[in-house]
């Protein structure tokens, strides 16, 4: 119970399908001094446990507060510094999920003795006719939230229940509000938790204690165009802050951190037929078919397009778009989809050839 609506009415619903309901709140802040920002929308903080607790109360439901802070420092914050200093662009939520929401909170609810794990997701589990378990569209696309959740494991699907997956958000908040859960019109979560200005350049510097180094800005070709402020700074298919005057529509099409350098193209340099992927989760298939066209989604709010699936090495695959796409971003996920259902998923990584 992350202290927001979508988590709460997840917790109602349960307790009316005859489900033995209790609620837990993830601890997870390194500092408590943070933890002003929840009326923005934060889901993790001080505040954020006082409304679970209060919507336990009107549920009448025990209401735990378990202690992640290791977990969430070590597979979270430190991947999401790590990857920016090696030109990369995390999605710490992905993270989180597979790693503290689901490993970690998963092992110590069995411990005590659940037999599920439930969340306010919006998207819906399925046991698909091979047998295994996978993630599919929640009925309203609006709100689709299978992407950040590719990476879960069969064990942890077979024990995770998403209630709210059949729900469209409007009516989530009206069963809020009907049976009287304090949360029903408290703002979603819009940025990352632990960065609450969305200034992540700034964050890092502060929590490795290391000032950004300004390099050179290049074009596809090597030539300097100017001076950075330091990758941190930056992603791949950026355009917004460059502070260039080229003439044209200027990108961040790569980061190169072993020289400190951005790479700046056009428009052209910024679409992709091709995309790269390693570290491979399979959820609904046990292997991607090369024959089958599949939908994929480079970001959380891209549309998703049509494309092929290749093996190229043991954890290498190159996804082919029918299309261009634009700002293919290392780091971030490639997520796969065959008839509304989570095939699979891995990392993006740079084309071999770089």
């Amino acid at each position: 119970m992350s202290g927001g609506v979508d988590s709460s009415v997840a917790a109602y619903l349960l307790k009316e399908q005859g489900y033995n309901v209790i609620g837990v709140t993830m601890q997870i802040w390194q500092d408590e001094d943070v933890c002003t920002l929840e009326h923005e929308g934060g889901c993790c903080g001080l505040s954020a446990v006082d409304d679970a607790r209060r919507v336990a109360d009107v549920l009448e439901i025990p209401y735990y507060v378990m202690n992640f802070k290791q977990e969430f420092q070590t597979n979270v914050i430190d991947y999401f510094v790590r990857e920016y200093q090696a030109g990369r662009t995390p999605n710490p939520c992905i993270a989180c999920n597979r790693y503290v929401k689901w490993e970690s909170l998963l092992q110590r609810s069995i411990e005590i003795g659940a037999d599920y794990i439930a969340t306010g997701h919006y998207a819906r589990i399925k046991q698909l006719p091979n047998g295994r378990y996978a993630i599919a569209n929640s009925v309203t696309a609006r709100k689709d939230q299978t992407y950040a959740l590719y990476n879960l494991t069969q064990e942890q699907l077979r024990r995770t229940l998403m209630p709210v997956g059949e729900y469209e958000k409007e009516r989530v908040r009206q069963i809020a509000e009907e049976v009287g859960l304090p949360v029903a019109h408290k703002p979603d979560s819009m940025e990352i938790c632990f960065v609450p200005d969305g200034d992540y350049a700034s964050y890092i510097e502060q929590a490795t204690g290391k000032p950004s180094v300004p390099g050179n800005f290049v074009d596809v070709g090597g030539h300097i165009l100017g001076q950075h402020k330091g990758i941190i700074h930056y992603t791949v298919g950026q355009r917004k802050g460059l502070g260039l005057a080229l003439g044209y529509p200027a990108f961040v099409v790569q980061i190169r951190p072993e020289t400190n350098e951005v790479v700046i193209g056009s428009l052209e340099h910024n679409l992709s037929h091709h995309v790269y992927a390693r570290e491979m989760n399979f959820m609904g298939e046990e292997m991607f078919d090369e024959n089958a066209v599949y939908q994929g989604k480079i970001r959380y709010n891209h549309a998703g397009a049509a494309c092929h699936i290749v093996r190229r090495a043991d954890d290498l695959y190159e996804c082919i778009f029918e299309e261009p796409q634009r700002g293919v971003t290392p780091g971030q996920a490639l997520v796969l989809y065959r008839d509304g259902i989570v095939a699979g998923g891995g990392t993006i990584c740079r084309p071999v050839a770089e």
